[in-house]
């Protein structure tokens, strides 16, 4: 009877321990809330698209600045190529300063500015979805690694209550009361555990180092110890949540700005179908007893029909692309959305079923077999087979909960909601 209380304590502390979620951490946990913000500052690929951006404002100051002036300067020499000769007894002999400014026809200039400034603002919608994106997959880490040290919590603690039933099962075989087999079996169950804590503790390394990867951290530095996973209900429609699409969702805002930029880019390239304008003066100073020269010249340029056109059908095709790309990519995260919707909801159920029947029905019945066995009126194998039953769901109810939180998450950077 002893031993019967015993094995219950230490089952009770290893269902406290599993209800709460998390082995007992040795480090404080932190927030993701506080690495999400920390990813911000100092990702590298967020960094690189900010300058990307930044360097794409500058470009719409250049073309909507007129063409740079040309100033001249000549000097005509009469009967002999050297400098000012015939320039006191030619009335043609001349020195000249002059300067000209190409004129573009008016409005091409706005337009160019136009199309920089929608090209710009791509960049910028572009910093922002892989903003998004650094933050989905830190969020997706963050998960992980909580998944993985909750359930490393959950197979220590099942380890030491294994330690203590094989303890008991090689006591009732020394004393005749059980077989050999059943203490093989049971360190069996133990060396399966001893596996999945390796390769959890395997899996948790490879996170860290992609999480301090994505974070810009040393990959020397403390490791980051997570707060206890809870599960997180969603409060939104499937209908509310495709609407949020529409509006939020990087990739979607992505196509809808590169089609206004297409949409300015063939404006412009209708505009520069016009013609443009050159103008020059030239003063050229004669001796004294001649006459200056002033000299005014306006030029044209006028744009060849054919690459006006095909510039014009270029951009209208290129706007036709923009306008399907938004279209498909539209359809795509709506589709991403409903699938992330239905495994959001279906895991709620799932884990409701957990909680409220399958662990607490094969907790009971491990319970019970394992007070019948020590009073010798059940076998060793059924005490076992209950164990790793619920041991096997508890695991099961924490891969669950993972999924469920990390397809929230993904469903936060879909909507661009808040709903965790």
């Amino acid at each position: 009877m002893h031993m019967v209380r015993f094995l219950t304590a230490m089952l009770a502390l290893a269902t406290a321990l599993v209800a709460s979620g998390q082995a007992i951490p040795s480090n404080t946990p932190t927030p993701l809330s506080q690495l999400l913000t920390e990813a911000s500052h100092n990702n590298a690929q967020i960094a690189a698209a900010d300058h990307g951006w930044q360097a794409a404002k500058q470009v719409s100051r250049q073309v909507a600045t007129l063409p740079d002036p040309t100033f001249t300067y000549q000097q005509l020499s009469v009967g002999s190529p050297r400098p000012f000769a015939g320039y006191t007894n030619s009335d043609f002999a001349y020195v000249g300063i002059g300067a000209s400014q190409e004129l573009p026809y008016p409005g091409k200039l706005r337009l160019r500015e136009k199309v920089a400034q929608r090209a710009a603002d791509v960049k910028e919608i572009e910093r922002d979805a892989t903003t998004a994106s650094v933050a989905d997959a830190v969020k997706t880490d963050y998960l992980q690694l909580a998944y993985l040290q909750m359930t490393l919590g959950i197979l220590m603690e099942n380890r030491n209550v294994l330690d203590q039933l094989i303890q008991d099962a090689t006591a009732h075989y020394r004393v005749g009361q059980g077989l050999q087999a059943d203490v093989l079996q049971a360190q069996v169950e133990r060396t399966k555990v001893l596996r999945e804590i390796t390769m959890r503790h395997q899996q948790m390394e490879q996170i860290e180092a992609h999480l301090k990867g994505l974070l810009h951290r040393d990959q020397d530095s403390p490791d980051i110890v997570t707060e206890d996973l809870t599960e997180s209900p969603l409060k939104h429609t499937s209908a509310e949540l495709l609407q949020m699409v529409r509006g939020h969702n990087p990739e979607v805002r992505m196509d809808a700005s590169a089609v206004d930029k297409q949409d300015a880019a063939l404006a412009s390239a209708k505009r520069e179908g016009k013609p443009d304008f050159d103008l020059a003066y030239m003063y050229q100073n004669t001796d004294r007893k001649y006459r200056d020269y002033y000299m005014l010249t306006f030029n044209v340029r006028l744009p060849r029909r054919g690459r006006v056109h095909a510039e014009v059908a270029q951009a209208a095709e290129m706007l036709a692309q923009s306008r399907a790309t938004l279209d498909a990519g539209l359809q795509q995260q709506l589709a991403q959305v409903k699938q992330g919707y239905v495994t959001v909801t279906s895991d709620e159920q799932l884990l409701k079923e957990y909680r409220e029947g399958l662990i607490p029905q094969s907790d009971a019945a491990y319970r019970a077999t394992l007070n019948a066995y020590a009073n010798d009126r059940d076998q060793f194998t059924h005490v076992l087979l209950y164990f790793v039953n619920v041991l096997s769901l508890k695991l099961d109810e924490a891969q669950v909960l993972a999924d469920h939180e990390t397809a929230l998450a993904h469903l936060e950077t879909l909507t661009g909601a808040t709903l965790r």
